[in-house]
């Protein structure tokens, strides 16, 4: 019995403590954004492009941070992975956090990201170790912006196309690289509407499922007008108890141009079994 329940723990360690944060029936869109706030070098428009500017790039390398507070208790989930910015496809390797002694719990989670589909190994809860797991993301409550433990770097980016409320909060340094540091909300349901095609069926699930369709942030861009980091602040709604769960969510991009070869498993890689609740 202890041991089902430390898988289960696990379980939802990986998935962002799903149980926890992921919207149940309860949760609603917020209200309209507010209009632009044009202080500074560039405005929200320079935000907006910022897709169009990363496709350019073509790939990156990627860090994501994903922090939850719950009970007391933050818990950091990590990831190291590549990203190409013209297929929408990366590749993640996410680890979870250590047990109080220090010692791993689990191995580490290999995600792939494409357009409307997450595909992770290791998954664990009885799925056999050569085989993967495949989510559609228009099916999460939360679009897959969360639920992975690592926001895909695409979306993350395209959240920006509902950039509101923008201010320029002045020069500073991400990685040693000289950047532009911008504050603001982002709008969900403008940003689902202006995305991508692969992108817009996740992104109108999250603006559904999230306690609020306002998404604080913190944007970096380097004299190029590349993305080098971002962090997002989401809300959920918990419908196991009262109140809403913040998931903080960050990503930083570097080495642009480095190969990011994503190959997607086959079907017959894929397991087609029930998953362990």
């Amino acid at each position: 019995m202890v041991a089902q329940q430390q898988e289960r723990t696990a379980v939802l360690v990986a998935f962002v403590a799903a149980g926890l944060i992921v919207c149940g029936t309860g949760c609603s869109g917020g209200g309209a954004a507010a209009e632009d706030v044009r202080t500074g070098p560039g405005t929200a428009g320079t935000l907006r492009r910022a897709v169009a500017v990363l496709e350019r790039a073509g790939s990156a390398k990627a860090s994501t941070s994903m922090e939850m507070a719950t009970g007391g208790t933050r818990v950091t989930i990590r990831g190291q992975g590549v990203y190409d910015f013209r297929k929408q496809t990366g590749r993640l390797k996410v680890l979870l956090p250590q047990d109080p002694a220090g010692a791993a719990e689990h191995r580490p989670i290999t995600e792939l990201l494409a357009p409307g589909a997450l595909f992770m190994k290791n998954r664990g809860a009885g799925v056999p170790a050569d085989k993967w797991v495949r989510v559609e993301t228009a099916g999460l409550t939360d679009g897959n912006l969360v639920t992975g433990g690592a926001t895909d770097p695409y979306a993350a980016a395209e959240l920006l196309r509902g950039a509101r409320s923008v201010t320029y909060v002045g020069k500073t340094e991400v990685a040693g690289i000289s950047v532009r540091h911008y504050r603001g909300t982002a709008d969900l349901g403008t940003a689902a509407r202006d995305a991508a095609e692969g992108q817009r069926p996740a992104l109108r699930a999250a603006a559904k499922g999230f306690a609020t369709t306002e998404v604080p942030f913190d944007a970096y861009l380097d004299d190029e007008g590349r993305l080098r980091k971002v962090r997002h602040r989401f809300s959920f709604v918990n419908g196991q108890r009262t109140g809403t769960v913040a998931v903080a969510s960050t990503l930083l991009l570097y080495d642009f141009g480095s190969p990011a070869v994503v190959r997607l498993p086959d079907s017959s890689d894929i397991y087609a079994g029930k998953i362990a609740e």
